[in-house]
C-alpha cells in the first residue's frame, strides 16, 4: 500500500468535511484527491471520492491544483477553505543497501 495523507480543508454545516490526500506516486509525481468524510453506520467514518487525481511534478502544484478544484466544487465555501501547504511528504526516503 502506498504512503497517503489526509487534511481536512473545509468543513461543512452537518458536520461532514472535505479531505485533501496527497500521495507520491512511483513515477516520481505527487498526486492529490478530494473525499467527502462523514460519520457512517456505528460512529465509523464514511469516505466518498469527490474527484479524480491531480497529478503535479511538486507536492504543493499537486495540491494547489486540488484547492482549485475545491473551490470550484464548493464555492459557497470556498473563502473559508484551508490553502495549502497540506500534509507535505517529501517522497521516500532513499534506499540504502547493505
Amino acid at each position: 500500500m502506498s504512503t497517503m495523507n489526509a487534511d481536512p480543508i473545509a468543513t461543512f454545516s452537518d458536520g461532514s468535511q472535505l479531505l485533501v490526500s496527497t500521495q507520491h506516486s512511483k513515477e516520481g509525481s505527487f498526486t492529490c484527491e478530494l473525499y467527502m468524510a462523514s460519520t457512517g453506520h456505528k460512529g465509523q467514518l464514511d469516505l466518498q471520492v469527490v474527484s479524480n487525481h491531480m497529478e503535479a511534478s511538486t507536492c504543493l502544484e499537486a495540491q494547489e491544483s486540488a484547492y482549485g478544484y475545491a473551490q470550484r466544487l464548493y464555492p459557497g465555501n470556498a473563502d473559508g477553505m484551508k490553502k495549502p501547504p497540506y500534509l507535505i511528504w517529501p517522497g521516500p526516503a532513499p534506499r540504502t543497501w547493505t
